[in-house]
């Protein structure tokens, strides 16, 4: 088995290349990424991509046919991967996530590619009303980021067939500990506030719902959907990947953090403008579909999971929203150098060379 991931520098990209390595230990693993974030190394000795055959570092916007070539299997996530970046990267983060995402499916299809995975997004349920939301409620995107996943979802679905299978993934909001860390994702950012500072600062009064994933979760639900059955699940499938038991509120998350760190205090910010994004998510049809491949992780222990990481990296930065560690900075940092430009294209590459590969030893 040949299997590309695309995306996989970031946050989550290590989990699900470690996990796919274990379960196919030997199968062809290729990453493809821009390497934004390839030198945000958190905890490790060893760069994640010694567990692949080949890294190709290149613009999935520009993604070049022989990268296909004998692939069976694309897990797709590369994207602008928050609402800030969307906010500020509109136009690109429409282009990256949403154009690039099907221009690479209809590729895919047409170099015999076999089965496409999308990390999609529970964030397309946006503000949602009444229960917990099912795979055939109403989407509501309030963001570029959510819009980006809908509208992919929507292009993607004609696509599949027999011979093409395509699982869209509806991710819960990710955390847990990476050697990619980020702590703009709201339980790392309150587990490294307790951590930095011994206070929890909520930006609202707390009370919008999250479903949260822990991203080893998040590759365990890919691997599954790496293999599964179309014949019994259809042969484009979209579902909410979670579990019931995730669903928190803001305030739920913050104490909870505060009772696994001692001497941690919780603080709100009730006169700001209200946070729209709040929703409630039913994960049972992938409870039904996936039972051996069900989130393994309490909120308890990923908190602790975070907690031993930061303490390991000596972490200390009450002004960590402000750093490195939040990928909207990253990229800002990379065009105040002019390494990149305001398409988040590199500027020491010229538009012919889009890609290069690094083979592993």
């Amino acid at each position: 088995m040949k299997i590309l991931i695309t995306g996989n520098m970031g946050y989550i990209g290590p989990a699900v290349v470690s996990q796919l390595r274990e379960t196919y230990p030997s199968a062809m693993l290729i990453g493809c990424d821009m390497g934004y974030f390839g030198s945000c190394l958190t905890n490790t000795t060893t760069l994640p991509e010694n567990k692949l055959d080949m890294q190709v570092f290149g613009d999935v916007r520009k993604l070049s046919p022989e990268v296909l070539h004998n692939v069976d299997v694309i897990v797709h996530l590369a994207a602008i991967s928050n609402d800030p970046m969307g906010t500020r990267y509109e136009e690109v983060t429409m282009d990256v996530n949403h154009k690039s995402s099907v221009a690479i499916a209809k590729a895919a299809k047409a170099a015999g590619v076999k089965a496409f995975i999308f990390a999609s997004s529970c964030s397309m349920y946006g503000a949602a009303e009444g229960g917990p939301q099912t795979e055939q409620s109403a989407l509501n995107p309030l963001t570029a980021y959510a819009r980006s996943k809908a509208l992919t979802e929507q292009d993607l679905k004609p696509l599949a067939d027999d011979s093409f299978t395509v699982t869209c993934l509806r991710f819960a909001t990710a955390c847990g500990m990476s050697s990619r860390l980020r702590l703009d994702l709201v339980l790392n950012d309150f587990v490294a506030g307790a951590v930095a500072g011994g206070k929890i600062s909520i930006l609202s009064d707390g009370s919008p719902w999250r479903p949260l994933i822990h991203i080893k979760d998040m590759a365990r639900a890919i691997d599954w959907a790496v293999s599964r059955n179309p014949d019994s699940s259809g042969t484009f499938l979209a579902v909410n990947a979670g579990c019931n038991e995730w669903n928190y509120q803001v305030r739920q998350i913050a104490y909870t953090v505060a009772e696994v760190i001692p001497e941690t205090t919780v603080t709100f910010n009730p006169d700001t403008l209200p946070d729209k994004r709040s929703y409630k998510v039913d994960f049972n049809l992938f409870k039904l579909l996936a039972p051996h491949h069900q989130p393994r992780y309490t909120l308890q222990q990923t908190i602790q999971e975070l907690h031993e990481g930061l303490l390991a990296m000596n972490f200390a930065d009450n002004n960590f929203r402000n750093s490195l560690s939040m990928r909207l900075k990253v990229l800002t940092h990379l065009q105040d150098q002019d390494l990149i430009n305001h398409k988040l294209e590199w500027t020491c590459k010229t538009a012919e060379s889009s890609s290069s590969k690094v083979k592993a030893a």
